[in-house]
């Protein structure tokens, strides 16, 4: 599939599959009917890839690269159509602009400093806005809320910002009922000394969940900024439910707990994510044992994808379209 170890994949709305691994190529994939097909390669950076970001109706895909570059590629005609040379390296990409938008604008995180660039993702490298002191610390993930058209970045520190784009003039929404994120709980990471390492929205924009550092998983209000669930998903935890009910073979427990130590030493953990699926009820993410489904409405752990696997995923996008 790759010549080197894939760190990440985006499924689109239109049915293509992309990924990238550490050694700067993309592959195009489309999900056929009952397979799925490759399309295209791509050897698009010298230095490994950063992130890949695809836009909320799937038409435009951008990567970012240490080597100090962006890539956009059409998905639909899977063509790159536009690159730039930024002047430092990027940490985080994310398209904030919705269908129909005149401006495909595109944000980016400075790996080295405070600061946010919004780009026209099909214009030159010079930006059309720069949040200088919207956070303090870089910023470690940008995510767009399609349906309320807000962008979400959270640093380093765990400080999380709403703001806009383009078209509500990169103003502080109007949409949430708080003015004050005292009234909220978004300090709930700066709380902990922790920070995300994975933020998703539900389908119908008014919740998103989060996974973080310290290996649990909050879910929030969106409008309200109130948290709803935290689910444990710490290492102690685990020891403790495997002493009360055996969930793995000693021997295998204790090597995947021996793994998971040293993925904490690595920077392999920050690439985790969590997913929605489209009915927003569930929520998968990664943890030791395999990939967990959780039902939110009911606030029970449905079950867990390839737990007897030899295997410890990071990385998750969901399929969930019938091909047409």
């Amino acid at each position: 599939m790759h010549r080197d170890v894939i760190t990440h994949i985006v499924v689109t709305k239109t049915d293509f599959i992309i990924t990238g691994s550490c050694d700067g190529h993309i592959k195009f994939w489309k999900k056929m009917e009952e397979l799925i097909e490759f399309v295209k390669h791509f050897r698009s950076h010298l230095g490994p890839i950063l992130d890949l970001s695809a836009n909320s109706n799937g038409s435009l895909l951008c990567s970012i690269s240490s080597d100090k570059s962006l890539k956009v590629f059409d998905v639909v005609n899977f063509d790159m159509i536009n690159m730039m040379r930024l002047d430092y390296v990027p940490h985080c990409a994310e398209w904030i602009h919705s269908p129909g938008d005149a401006i495909s604008a595109l944000a980016l995180s400075d790996a080295d400093s405070n600061k946010v660039y919004v780009y026209d993702g099909q214009g030159t490298n010079v930006p059309i806005h720069v949040f200088e002191r919207l956070h303090t610390k870089p910023v470690v993930i940008i995510k767009h809320n399609p349906v309320f058209e807000v962008a979400v970045s959270v640093d380093q520190a765990g400080i999380l910002e709403y703001w806009a784009g383009p078209k509500l003039k990169y103003s502080f929404p109007k949409c949430v009922t708080f003015e004050s994120k005292l009234d909220t709980d978004l300090f709930e990471f700066a709380k902990a000394k922790t920070f995300p390492t994975g933020l998703c929205f539900s389908p119908d924009g008014k919740r998103f969940a989060t996974l973080s550092a310290d290996r649990k998983v909050r879910v929030f209000t969106f409008l309200t900024g109130k948290l709803n669930r935290v689910f444990d998903e710490t290492l102690q935890r685990f020891s403790e439910l495997q002493q009360v009910k055996q969930q793995l073979p000693n021997m295998e427990f204790g090597r995947r707990m021996a793994a998971e130590r040293d993925l904490e030493k690595s920077d392999a953990l920050n690439l985790a994510n969590i997913v929605y699926d489209e009915s927003g009820h569930f929520v998968m993410y990664s943890t030791m044992l395999g990939v967990k489904v959780v039902n939110l409405y009911t606030n029970k752990m449905v079950g867990i994808i390839g737990k007897p696997e030899n295997l410890r995923p990071l990385k998750l996008a969901l399929f969930q379209v019938t091909p047409t």
